[in-house]
């Protein structure tokens, strides 16, 4: 649990520290380009993450006896596809912002990717005094640049079946506060095992739940101490809530047990680039910007599971794999009472 803590942490401060690259050039593009680039940057990250903290929340169809409780320790990791690591950056769409050799489009780095070579544009802006200025910036590239290809998460998960069939869950990851990153996750779900309500249940050796799931997570990023724009209270902030609703149907044996789910889920995040900001030409003009901008997404999509249980006492193990926009697998260890 602390390597995955240490390992999510990590890579939240790069990609923050990423998307704060060159701030100062890119609110002087303007707000509009400014956000219109943070967007398509952004968006790949905030899905990741929406996929992520969705998963592992169930490790068998069948549930366990009433009043019966479980707790969990469960890893998951998501793996980034290659077109979740770029962007299709058309000129046409920013008011400011041109290539230097006056190409119409170019590829470039999301927040999960990178730039290699660097890629660079033209932002151009008015000055008071000189009038029509220009500047060339070097895009900020993304956490590929740092050999990450995969976003973890980790949980402390319970369960408590008040009644036959139903199991009440909740899960959170401990808060942490590393240096400049603040990260907090957690949610509850319910999970209903059909085949209970069945008359001859107990000799069919087949079991059919749903599960209605609600995550949450925050995180912040604090980098006045390290931007290069004049200012203060300088953070990125970022607010994920999902759904997920999950059919699940699997085995009913002793030892060992397979299982599969077929999910949807749905949410959305917003990202709030926070704090004042003295965008400057270094001469005569500058402007202060506060709270530049908000970016909100929605985030929708289908996935698959398949996965094993293995049952000894008290004590199982789980591992699946799951299907979609972001491919994951996960690892339960979970303890039964």
């Amino acid at each position: 649990m602390k390597k995955i803590t240490t390992l999510l942490t990590v890579l939240l401060g790069t990609f923050y520290a990423h998307s704060q690259d060159n701030v100062n050039e890119l609110l002087a593009a303007g707000i509009d380009d400014a956000k219109r680039f943070s967007t398509d940057y952004i968006a790949p990250a905030s899905e990741g993450l929406a996929y992520g903290i969705n998963n592992g929340w169930f490790n068998s169809a069948s549930s366990p006896k009433r009043y019966g409780f479980e707790i969990s320790i469960v890893g998951n990791a998501s793996f980034i596809k290659d077109d979740k690591k770029s962007f299709q950056l058309n000129v046409a769409d920013y008011e400011n912002i041109r290539f230097p050799d006056n190409s119409p489009s170019k590829t470039v780095a999301t927040a999960l990717g990178q730039n290699e070579p660097d890629v660079t544009v033209v932002v151009t802006y008015d000055d008071p005094i000189f009038g029509s200025q220009e500047v060339t910036l070097t895009l900020p590239t993304g956490i590929g640049s740092e050999n990450v290809d995969m976003i973890p998460t980790a949980y402390v998960q319970a369960s408590f079946s008040p009644f036959k069939g139903t199991q009440l869950k909740g899960r959170f990851f401990p808060k942490v506060d590393t240096e400049d990153v603040e990260l907090s996750t957690y949610g509850f779900g319910i999970q209903q095992e059909f085949t209970s309500w069945l008359p001859a249940e107990s000799t069919f050796p087949v079991a059919v739940s749903g599960l209605i799931a609600y995550t949450h997570l925050n995180a912040n990023y604090d980098f006045t101490n390290s931007s290069v724009v004049a200012g203060d209270n300088q953070q990125v902030e970022t607010e994920v809530n999902t759904l997920l609703f999950q059919l699940i149907v699997g085995t009913k044996f002793e030892v060992v047990n397979f299982y599969g789910g077929l999910g949807y889920i749905s949410g959305d995040s917003q990202t709030d680039l926070l704090g004042n900001y003295t965008v400057t030409d270094g001469v005569f003009f500058s402007q202060t910007i506060t709270d530049p901008f908000t970016i909100d997404q929605d985030i929708s999509g289908i996935r698959g599971t398949l996965g094993a249980n293995l049952k000894l006492g008290f004590f199982s193990l789980n591992a699946d794999y799951s299907i979609g926009e972001f491919d994951a697998a996960s690892l339960g260890l979970n303890f039964s009472f």
